[in-house]
């Protein structure tokens, strides 16, 4: 299928998934597959008061949209995800691999391995869990589309004191392009979003400093928003991206290029 479906309608028919689904680019992704005509939306996370609140913002966009409390870090909990799209719709066509962890920022000799843990658990092995459950159930219909949250601190650390993060990163980057090969003769696509600096509770967590000192910073001269994120992830998801694989989209305001 050709590249050509226009904006309003990408997502028409889709049964997606979507971790970390709860808040930050999660949530404004779930909400513009809901508005780009998704038939319905899992919304997955750990806390259940934020994927309610997101799943009923998707449904009065007019999706049917289910939340999912799910801890990724648990393959129970990640094969329960998956199979309650399967039961429920009969398959799964798009999963954004969303959820994610960074720590605070400090120097690499002052973090911890409960801290390193609690990076790799969540950003590789929590991704390489959701690839295992995802993939058989798009190899069964035959056709798919994941993507996966990355990060130009993937690519290249734009600061000092996230080692760890940025580590973790690399590994997920190198993850999805060995798994796009391994799947794209298979009918799945899989790419990756790597988002700049975006303005969300994880990165304001994280300590990575003053808005306005990093703005100044950055080609555009403002960090971005969940919802400019979400923009390109529904087209990586959508069949508007048919040809894309095995691509890491940079959605950073420029800070690459720079």
């Amino acid at each position: 299928m050709s590249g050509t479906l226009p904006t309003g309608m990408r997502m028409r028919g889709k049964v997606c998934l979507v971790t970390g689904g709860g808040s930050g680019i999660g949530r404004a992704t779930a909400m513009r597959m809901a508005s780009e005509g998704a038939e319905a939306i899992f919304v997955a996370g750990r806390r259940e008061a934020e994927i309610d609140a997101a799943a009923s913002a998707c449904r009065e966009l007019g999706a049917e949209a289910v939340p999912v409390k799910t801890d990724i870090t648990e393959e129970d909990d990640v094969a329960r995800m998956v199979r309650a799209a399967v039961e429920r719709c009969g398959r799964l066509d798009v999963a954004f691999n969303n959820a994610g962890f960074q720590e605070r920022r400090a120097p690499l000799e002052e973090q911890g391995t409960e801290i390193y843990d609690n990076v790799f658990n969540t950003n590789v092995r929590a991704l390489f869990l959701c690839l295992r459950h995802q993939l058989p159930a798009m190899l069964a219909q035959g056709r798919g589309s994941i993507v996966v949250n990355a990060s130009v601190s993937g690519v290249r650390n734009p600061n000092p004191g996230f080692s760890l993060y940025s580590a973790s990163k690399a590994a997920a980057i190198s993850l999805t392009r060995s798994a796009a090969m391994e799947n794209a003769p298979r009918g799945i696509r899989i790419n990756a979003i790597a988002p700049g600096r975006v303005v969300t509770d994880m990165m304001l967590r994280a300590g990575v400093g003053d808005v306005a000192t990093v703005s100044a910073g950055l080609p555009l001269r403002r960090m971005g928003s969940p919802e400019e994120v979400a923009e390109a992830v529904v087209w990586l998801s959508s069949d508007a991206s048919s040809y894309v694989v095995g691509h890491v989209l940079a959605a950073d305001g420029g800070f690459l290029a720079s």
